[in-house]
């Protein structure tokens, strides 16, 4: 399930639909009728996607639901952090084979670290089948060359994905708040799946993307934007749909 959950989500995102749009209009070129809505539809999204007011129409109903976190921590001090990609075949120090998104929320992680007392630093996230090291175990070692304590620090090298960095949490620290630091645009689905599972996060999201642009101005990274803001509501739904199945299987 989890595979195909993979592979349905991909066949979603802008560039697989776009093409897939493209090779349907390459197999019906005949058939004017069915072409030109479909190459319109292609051209549409591509430009609608990769355009500043575009990915900001996606993006902001996402990140507007939490603002940066800048409160002291008070009590007992735990700063979970999503991973989120690596890659160990780069040769470096482990904050160079994190992906851009992935240094983003250590970074942010290490800066709640610095707004409580005696603080400790959670990581997750699997080796994806492509790493010779869990992502948690990268995330950590960066940690350390960052200034971070080894013993500050708590591994959950098993996670494939947020369902599953939550119930490994809840393993570690049942009910214990702690402030948990992921991308803004996935901070709506993260405290949604973590409170399901009876825990007390608090948010700090990172790694913000909406922002201002020339209007006129068509670039990737406008594109890369809106994939991430879609992945997200179709996690959501997914989130939503498995919910309710669980429901009525009670």
């Amino acid at each position: 399930m989890f595979w195909v959950k993979k592979l349905l989500s991909q066949l979603a995102m802008p560039v697989p639909l776009i093409c897939l749009l493209l090779l349907l209009v390459f197999f019906f070129w005949r058939h004017r009728r069915l072409a030109r809505p479909l190459l319109l539809l292609a051209l549409t999204l591509l430009v609608l996607l990769s355009s500043v007011w575009g990915s900001n129409l996606l993006l902001r109903p996402l990140e507007s639901s939490y603002g940066v976190n800048n409160q002291a921590i008070s009590g007992a001090c735990l700063v979970m952090v999503l991973g989120s990609g690596h890659d160990d075949s780069l040769a470096g120090s482990a904050t160079q084979q994190l992906s851009p998104v992935a240094l983003a929320r250590l970074t942010e992680g290490l800066r709640q670290l610095t707004l409580g007392q005696d603080c400790k630093l959670m990581v997750s996230g699997w080796n994806g089948e492509t790493n010779s090291r869990s992502h948690a175990r990268v995330m950590a070692d960066a940690a350390m060359e960052l200034g971070v304590a080894e013993d500050k620090i708590l591994l959950l090298p098993l996670a494939r994905d947020t369902i599953e960095e939550a119930e490994y949490a809840k393993f570690q620290i049942a009910d214990a708040p702690f402030r948990l630091v992921t991308s803004a645009t996935h901070m709506p689905r993260s405290m949604q799946i973590f409170t399901a599972q009876g825990l007390q996060p608090e948010a700090a999201p990172t790694d913000f993307l909406a922002r201002e642009d020339y209007w006129w101005r068509l670039d990737a990274r406008h594109l890369l934007a809106s994939q991430r803001a879609i992945h997200e509501y179709l996690g959501q739904l997914w989130f939503k749909l498995k919910q309710e199945q669980d429901q009525s299987e009670e």
